[in-house]
């Protein structure tokens, strides 16, 4: 049968390690997980108990951009930590943060156009856009930039739109307000669209992220109940567009999903009212990143920029290996841990490094790095 050149992307590398660590627990083997950014925590309790009671009433289609009580709720979640004054208008509810960068594409992009990455960067941002007829470019940035993209990248690439994460995944690094104003002025001046990915705000240890939206009305801003709210199961969304796209995602948004899930919508309606548990959450991402910048370095692993926020170290391991997908293969099977080979963010560089995500319990992390020290030292001896 015929079939579609769309298709042809890469995979996701850390869906293929999850896998292969799934084969080795079925086989009796203790994994311990670094691979995945998923929290080791679910949706607060009190959430699930306040969507249990609501059961009662029959679950059915919510309009395209979501239940009215969510988006006034998310417009009062951007007052309430950022001071931005935001019309519940603009906000759209999606099938997770995947499917707001869908709509966003197939908004704001005709066939080919050049939307750049800042590498390493979020694999699937790549792949999305290779799916729907655009041309994803990469933008190689440094250690010394904190692997964030800078604003003269816009013009010296010729881009249509730019995509920029804070705090970015696989990295953690964060970019200040000042930082945003400058890539959203430089996009302005090239009539290019700025796509905000802010999925991981609310796990920050230092310092609070900022939104694009303190600096431009004129950006795309996703955002996500998967992490710091803890559904990633839940597959619920949202992003932010300027007044004038609304109708425009809306249309798409109908015909493409109808509706994110109701009963999840729901559920992110109570769950951003748990502050007291995903608070308690978040500190155990706190202890986790402090157990995981030492017990790294103990290892001998000690080339990284300390992350900002979310759950994630970015660690270059040149000294030890030219091929990472080897190297976390031969970690999985010596050491039984699961970890991200940096190929997945970065095509061309990727094969020097190594993801370890942090988002599991305090006892698994411990654990895990008492696993790979062992592993390091061996393999020097």
């Amino acid at each position: 049968m015929r079939h579609s050149t769309r298709g042809d992307v890469d995979p996701f590398i850390v869906m293929d390690v999850m896998e292969a660590a799934r084969r080795a627990e079925a086989a009796g083997r203790h994994i311990i997980h670094m691979e995945v950014g998923q929290p080791g925590t679910g949706a607060p309790e009190a959430a699930k108990a306040a969507l249990i009671a609501e059961m009662t009433d029959p679950l059915g289609y919510t309009v395209g951009l979501g239940l009215p009580e969510l988006r006034a709720r998310i417009a009062r979640h951007y007052a309430d930590w950022y001071g931005v004054d935001l019309d519940p208008g603009r906000v759209v509810i999606t099938s997770g943060a995947s499917g707001a960068f869908l709509l966003a594409f197939s908004a704001l992009f005709d066939n080919d156009a050049r939307v750049g990455l800042g590498t390493p960067c979020y694999p699937s941002y790549r792949q999305i856009l290779k799916a729907v007829g655009l041309t994803p470019v990469d933008i190689p940035t440094t250690f010394a930039q904190r692997f964030q993209p800078r604003p003269e990248d816009v013009a010296a690439h010729d881009l249509d739109g730019l995509i920029i994460a804070s705090p970015a995944n696989p990295t953690g690094t964060m970019l200040d307000r000042p930082e945003l104003a400058a890539l959203a002025d430089a996009c302005a001046a090239r009539d290019a669209a700025l796509i905000s990915d802010e999925i991981d705000h609310g796990i920050d240890y230092d310092t609070a992220p900022a939104t694009a939206l303190q600096v431009t009305d004129d950006v795309y801003v996703v955002n996500s109940f998967s992490k710091y709210f803890s559904m990633t199961g839940w597959r619920v969304g949202w992003m932010i567009v300027p007044q004038d796209h609304v109708r425009r995602v809306e249309r798409l948004a109908q015909n493409m999903f109808i509706c994110a899930p109701h009963a999840a919508q729901r559920l992110a309606l109570h769950a951003m009212d748990c502050t007291e548990e995903l608070e308690a959450n978040k500190a155990v991402y706190a202890a986790n990143r402090a157990l995981m910048i030492e017990g790294l370095q103990a290892a001998g692993l000690t080339r990284f920029a300390p992350p900002d926020g979310a759950f994630y170290v970015y660690v270059d391991v040149s000294d030890y290996t030219d091929d990472a997908l080897g190297f976390a293969d031969e970690i999985l099977e010596k050491a039984g841990v699961a970890v991200t080979p940096g190929l997945d963010f970065d095509t061309r560089r990727g094969h020097h490094w190594l993801r370890f995500s942090y988002a599991r319990s305090t006892q698994d992390i411990r654990e895990g790095l008492a696993r790979l020290a062992r592993f390091m030292q061996a393999r020097a001896s």
